[in-house]
């Protein structure tokens, strides 16, 4: 159903005036202020989670949309759909909201209400060519609450700062215990009284810089900071693969004519589970156009995290020919959809994809992947893919290669957000995928161009191969899943055969290890939403241990229903999920050895078959102890399912029809 009330004229009789606005199922209230300042609050029954916080866009000739305009009209639509997904977490997503457009003269303030959250826009009225000077986005606290967020890299100059891997581990602390000099990259997480928690996140971001915060003042309020637009850029940076920023402008974004600008979202949740299944910045993002039913999830095996590490064969392993071949004929024999040639497969230092290294004949290689069945995706380093996107696309696509590893974007300035949309246009052009390493967070992108399969912008598994030991990264694994992946999906890069116990564990970079049970990295092929998923350990491995392998080479990668069934940040988490008539369930644990009931009730009532992996007996001693278990199980309501995880455990199961 979508119905529209008619548009009613406001007489402007006072200097401010108020507009309020409610979530469909009454909970939720947004309310804009208009006058001498923009304002809007966010409430939650009687619990006001955003005190009056301003807003406002200030463009280069000084004019500013928001302070002293008056509204001249009030537009209000209620909608409620459901939504076709492809490459999703599920495949039908509830569009249900209420929303309010304020008209000004020259711009539209859009501000919708969701029972999962709020979120409004700037829509720009302005005719011609103009620049966006600043951007005033303020989240005003009603008291000092607890945080959990992620800072950028640490750099010798505030500056410095615009230029990050948006990856980090999670600071947990008080609003009021930021480091004024920080920026802290998007999602966030603030725990308000009554268990709920405010995420702030962004969503159709396609030609405007990304959106970090800042507590300048060490009080109850987060400010909006934006990158700078480049003025000089030069090649540099990893292997002369990115660009180095060296001077900036004194605005943050190019417009012309009517524009809308990205969403700022406010998520709100009463329990911490519901983060995990969390769909607005999906929903928020621009709908696709055109065909993508060409777009194929799948595995990948991958080579660089186990270092082309194979052992039990009568070559050399490495970036050859062999080693590659070598990869596809493993993926073929497990029904996994893809290989990766990541770095190393073109001549280093050149940024040229089309100089490739004399031990690699790509032609044959691809020739061999597609008698097997098996698609192969290049790694790209970002300034080599840009200089000349279209040419490579077309030899590629040619080739029968299948897409794109984009890495070392590690900036969210304008030009390389519309870096992403350039690229994932020029790779549907030629029907191939885009996985985003270097990559800022999901911002409903992957909507927008369902072939822009994952992102990374997460502290993966790539840092246990040189982290140091006081890193926890199963403590990681259980915040990520409630804030980074409420975004969107991410590539985590799991699935290590070697593990280690909390105090066994040391960072080794040809024969990585994980952190936490062999339980645990299964579950993550559940718990995780990655449409594009890595195998990240080596086919040697993977063949010694064909029960785990086999299992995780048949999980699904999109999905048709996602049940978030329990979890706290930070302590852990479980998520079932279905494809068909088949569920998968996975819940992972912290450091703290934990028992739960698993409601079954997700389960339509009758008898299942279930397969199942949960932690061995010793596996807080030895990481890698597993037992598998199938039995069957009677489901519906108040049925549960008994589960212990060890330190650093996981417990995974399917379920069939028995």
């Amino acid at each position: 159903m979508l119905a529209s009330f008619a548009a009613m004229s406001i007489p402007a009789l006072a200097a401010d005036k108020s507009y309020t606005l409610t979530s469909p199922d009454g909970q939720l209230g947004v309310t804009v202020q208009a006058g001498s300042q923009l304002t809007y609050t966010v409430s939650r029954g009687g619990l006001q989670l955003l005190a009056p916080s301003p807003i406002s866009m200030t463009l280069g000739d000084g004019r500013a949309f928001g302070p002293g305009d008056k509204v001249r009209k009030v537009t209000r639509v209620q909608a409620d759909n459901w939504l076709d997904a492809s490459v999703y977490k599920k495949s039908k997503v509830r569009d249900h909201y209420n929303e309010m457009t304020l008209n000004f003269q020259e711009f539209d303030l859009v501000v919708r209400a969701y029972d999962a959250g709020v979120a409004y826009r700037f829509v720009s009225k302005v005719k011609g060519d103009y620049t966006v000077r600043a951007e005033q986005a303020e989240f005003t606290f009603p008291a000092d609450w607890n945080t959990i967020f992620p800072y950028t890299r640490e750099c010798n100059t505030y500056e410095e700062q615009f230029y990050t891997s948006f990856e980090n581990t999670y600071t947990h602390g008080p609003l009021s215990s930021w480091d004024p000099d920080r920026l802290v990259f998007l999602p966030m997480v603030v725990e308000a009284p009554q268990g709920i928690k405010v995420l702030v996140t962004e969503s159709d971001l396609l030609d405007y810089p990304g959106m970090y915060l800042r507590n300048q003042d060490k009080d109850t309020v987060l400010k909006g900071v934006w990158a700078p637009y480049p003025k000089d850029v030069q090649q540099g940076g990893h292997n002369m693969l990115q660009g180095v920023v060296k001077t900036r402008e004194a605005y943050i974004a190019k417009a012309s004519g009517t524009t809308a600008f990205p969403w700022r979202i406010i998520n709100v949740a009463t329990e911490d589970k519901q983060l995990t299944n969390n769909d607005l910045p999906w929903l928020l993002g621009r709908p696709s156009q055109g065909d993508f039913s060409w777009v194929k999830p799948g595995k990948v095996a991958w080579d660089w995290w186990n270092d082309w590490n194979l052992y039990g064969v009568d070559f050399r392993a490495g970036i050859n020919n062999d080693t590659y071949k070598y990869y596809i004929d493993f993926a073929a024999s497990q029904g996994i959809e893809y290989v990766i040639l990541d770095e190393g497969w073109a001549v280093n230092l050149k940024a040229d994809l089309m100089q490739v290294i004399p031990e690699i004949d790509l032609p044959m290689l691809a020739r061999h992947a597609q008698s097997k069945g098996v698609g192969l995706i290049l790694w790209a380093g970002y300034w080599a893919f840009d200089r000349d996107m279209e040419a490579v696309c077309k030899h590629y696509a040619d080739m029968g290669i299948k897409g794109f590893k984009i890495d070392f974007m590690d900036r969210d300035d304008q030009v390389v957000v519309d870096f992403y949309r350039r690229a994932a246009e020029t790779c549907a052009k030629y029907h191939m995928l885009a996985d985003f390493h270097g990559a800022f967070k999901p911002s409903g992108l992957n909507r927008t161009w369902p072939n822009v399969i994952n992102f990374e912008g997460v502290y993966g598994l790539e840092q246990m191969k040189w982290g140091g030991t006081e890193l926890t990264q199963v403590d990681y694994d259980v915040t990520v899943p409630f804030i980074r992946m409420s975004a969107g999906p991410m590539d985590y890069t799991q699935g290590a055969m070697r593990n280690a116990t909390r105090s066994n564990y040391r960072p080794v970079n040809s024969e990585g290890m994980s952190q936490g049970t062999r339980c645990h990295q299964l579950a993550e092929y559940v718990i995780f939403d990655s449409p594009l998923n890595m195998l990240c350990d080596s086919p040697s491995n993977y063949l010694q241990e064909p029960e785990c392998t086999k299992y995780i080479a048949e999980i699904p990668t999109v999905w048709d229903e996602t049940v978030a069934l329990d979890g706290k940040i930070a302590e852990y988490v479980v998520t079932a999920r279905r494809k068909g008539d088949t569920w998968y369930v996975g819940a992972l644990t912290n450091w703290t050895p934990r028992d739960l009931d698993i409601d079954l009730g997700f389960l339509p009532e009758g008898s299942w078959k279930v397969e199942i992996y949960q932690d061995g007996v010793n596996a807080d001693r030895a990481a890698r102890d597993y037992k598998r278990v199938d039995t069957r199980v009677e489901a519906g309501s108040g049925k549960v399912c008994r589960v212990h995880l060890a330190p650093g455990g996981g417990w995974t199961a399917k379920f069939t029809r028995n």
